[in-house]
C-alpha cells in the first residue's frame, strides 16, 4: 500500500500545505470542488480544476478523475500531485482498493466553518483556521491568524474567530480587496502581477442582461490576485487583490510568508500527531 495524506482544498494557504508535504516526501492527493473561487491563481493549486496541471516552485499538480487514475500518478516515484473534483470526499472510501492508505486528512479549506471534515475519516484528522476543535472535531488545529500565533498548533481548543479584515501591507488593509459590485460572469482585463491604477477597471461583470458593470482598482499597486476569468460571482464576493508595494511583482508568483507558516506547522502537527499515534508516514 502507498501511505497518502489528504489535502481538503487547493487555494493558496492549503498550496503552502500540500507542497512543504510534498517537499518532504510524503505522497499527496487534494481534493476540490468543482468551481474553485481562489484569488491568489498563480500560487494555487485548485487553478489545475481550470487549466488541468499547476506547477508551484516546482511542484505539480495535475488533475485526475478518479482515485485509480491518482494510484497511477502516484506511483513510480512521480513527483505529481493528483488532484480530484470531489467535495464530499468520496476519494476516503475508495483509495484503498487503489492500493492507497490514507493516513492523514488536512482540512485547509479555510471556509472558516466545518464543512464535514471529523475525526473518523483517517488516523490523523488536522484543520487549518477557525470553526474547528481540537480533541473533538479533529486531532489538531493550526492558528491561521496573522500575528504572533500564526502556526500555532492546537490540541485543545479552537483556532481565534475570523475577524473579516485583511492583513495590513503598507498601511492598508481592508482598501486593499475587491468587491463585486454586480452579479454576473466576469471578464478581466488584467491578470495577476499588472501594475494598476486607483479606479482603473480591472475587469468587468456581465450580468444577464449583459450590461457590463465595471470593476475598478481600490488602490494603485500590483494586482496580487484575481478570480478566474469567466467566474459567476455574486454581489459582494472577494473577487481581487491589490499590493499597493510596486515592486512586489515577483511575488504574485511566490508562495507567501504566511502560507509557508502554515505549510511548516502542518508538517510538524502531522509529525507529532502520527509519532503520538504510534504510526508512520513512510
Amino acid at each position: 500500500m502507498t501511505k497518502v495524506i489528504v489535502i481538503r482544498g487547493g487555494g493558496d494557504l492549503a498550496t503552502g500545505v500540500a507542497h512543504a508535504y510534498r517537499q518532504s516526501g510524503l505522497k499527496v492527493v487534494i481534493l476540490e470542488i468543482a468551481a474553485p473561487s481562489a484569488i491568489r491563481r498563480k500560487v494555487a493549486f485548485c487553478e489545475a480544476v481550470y487549466e488541468n496541471e499547476m506547477t508551484i516552485e516546482g511542484v505539480t499538480a495535475r488533475r485526475t478523475g478518479t482515485a485509480e487514475s491518482a494510484a497511477a500518478l502516484l506511483s513510480g516515484g512521480s513527483d505529481v500531485i493528483p488532484l480530484l473534483v470531489d467535495p464530499e470526499c468520496r476519494f476516503l472510501k475508495s483509495a484503498a482498493a487503489c492500493g492507497l492508505e490514507v493516513t492523514a486528512l488536512v482540512d485547509a479549506v479555510l471556509a472558516k466553518r466545518n464543512l464535514g471534515t471529523d475525526k473518523s475519516m483517517a488516523p490523523v484528522t488536522i484543520a487549518l483556521g477557525p470553526g474547528f476543535t481540537a480533541g473533538f472535531d479533529v486531532d489538531a488545529v493550526i492558528e491561521t491568524m496573522r500575528g504572533h500565533n500564526l502556526g500555532r498548533i492546537l490540541f485543545e481548543g479552537t483556532a481565534a474567530a475570523n475577524t473579516g479584515i485583511p492583513g495590513i501591507i503598507a498601511g492598508f488593509g481592508k482598501e486593499r480587496v475587491v468587491h463585486a459590485p454586480a452579479s454576473g460572469r466576469i471578464h478581466l482585463l488584467h491578470d495577476i502581477g499588472d501594475l494598476v491604477e486607483k479606479d482603473e477597471p480591472i475587469a468587468e461583470i456581465k450580468g444577464k442582461n449583459e450590461t457590463g458593470t465595471p470593476v475598478r482598482a481600490t488602490l494603485t499597486g500590483v494586482l496580487r490576485g484575481i478570480i478566474h476569468e469567466g467566474y459567476e460571482v455574486t454581489t459582494g464576493l472577494k473577487i481581487a487583490d491589490v499590493d499597493p508595494r510596486k515592486d512586489e511583482q515577483q511575488n504574485c508568483f511566490t508562495i507567501s510568508d504566511k502560507s509557508r507558516a502554515l505549510g511548516n506547522a502542518a508538517l510538524r502537527a502531522l509529525i507529532m500527531c502520527v509519532r503520538k499515534k504510534g504510526g508512520s508516514l513512510w
